[in-house]
């Protein structure tokens, strides 16, 4: 799409509340978006040298007599006993691909320095996908993660579920939240998927990533990896790549405070290498289980980052 007409277009969500109007308007900026679609650019950053359909099967279509050059091993034997003469089992390719969105809207996504917190930038991705996905005839569906709440929403061709998803990334987009106080995980996410993903699914998971990789996570991932196609979107914060500039800046979880000097001798060189640190395992990590990772910052505008990899068919 030219740069003019996305230039026209809202450049993104703003603030630090998930409102449903923005998400509601997001269907028309998924009409320049498909999720659905295979390309050179999401092949790459899988680290695969081609796109390649995963998760697509068969599905059985009906029984009719034997005819020579038939596959013996797809005779329906329990018809062909009944009749008395050879019958076989015809099938028609399962193209159907549900599109899922799994929303990590913990107490860490609740932070933006620009122009809105990473939680309102994946919730607005989310919904982006869900409409694209409905708008491509797909059953959509997903999970919404919170800190003491578990949102999901089984998949279905139907706009009821895109408001249904809509409703969880409301009740898990507001400010707030407590780190200390959480008893949920990013394993609670994957468990959940688990259940509801079907092995042709195409799964959004969107999130910072700040505790993927824990021990207990890695199995049920492996799991997902195996019967769907997953696509991680890492939604970070410019504060979190680089300190502010010099000086001295009070600190809060929302329970304890502190003072951070910026201005201290090694702090900014020491802060910016263990992000790259941390950014660099993740994307390592993610290559080596063919998950494609798509970066984007809270002040980017999210159809332009979504278009390299998505474009319009």
């Amino acid at each position: 799409m030219p740069d003019n007409i996305i230039e026209s277009r809202i450049t993104g969500p703003t603030g630090a509340i998930v409102t449903a109007e923005a998400l509601i308007a997001s269907r028309f900026t998924a009409r320049y978006v498909d999720v659905t679609g295979q390309s050179r650019a999401l092949a790459n950053l899988a680290g695969m040298r081609r796109a390649r359909q995963r998760g697509r099967g068969v599905e059985f279509d009906e029984v009719r007599a034997y005819a020579a050059g038939d596959d013996v091993r797809a005779i329906d034997w329990r018809v062909t006993a009944r009749s008395g003469s050879p019958h076989t089992k015809l099938f028609h390719e399962d193209r159907e691909q549900p599109i899922l969105v799994a929303a990590d809207l913990r107490a860490s996504m609740k932070f933006g320095s620009t122009q809105c917190f990473k939680s309102v930038m994946a919730a607005h991705i989310g919904a982006i996908a869900l409409w694209s996905g409905l708008q491509a005839g797909e059953r959509i569906g997903g999970a919404v993660l919170g800190d003491n709440t578990l949102h999901d929403t089984r998949p279905k061709r139907s706009q009821h579920a895109v408001l249904s998803m809509i409703g969880g990334l409301m009740s898990e987009g507001h400010p707030g939240g407590n780190l200390q106080g959480a008893d949920k995980t990013m394993g609670d996410l994957l468990h959940q998927l688990e259940r509801i993903a079907r092995p042709s699914a195409r799964v959004f998971l969107i999130s910072d990533f700040h505790d993927l990789f824990e021990a207990d996570y890695l199995l049920p991932l492996r799991r997902l990896v195996r019967k769907t196609q997953i696509i991680a979107i890492a939604i970070s914060d410019v504060l979190e790549a680089e300190l502010p500039k010099a000086g001295f800046y009070a600190v809060t979880d929302g329970v304890s405070h502190s003072q951070l000097n910026t201005g201290a001798s090694g702090v900014s060189e020491i802060y910016a290498q263990e992000y790259r640190d941390r950014q660099n395992q993740l994307s390592r990590r993610l290559r080596e289980l063919r998950v494609p990772l798509l970066l984007v910052r809270t002040n980017q505008d999210p159809l332009r980052q979504l278009l390299t990899v998505f474009p319009a068919q």
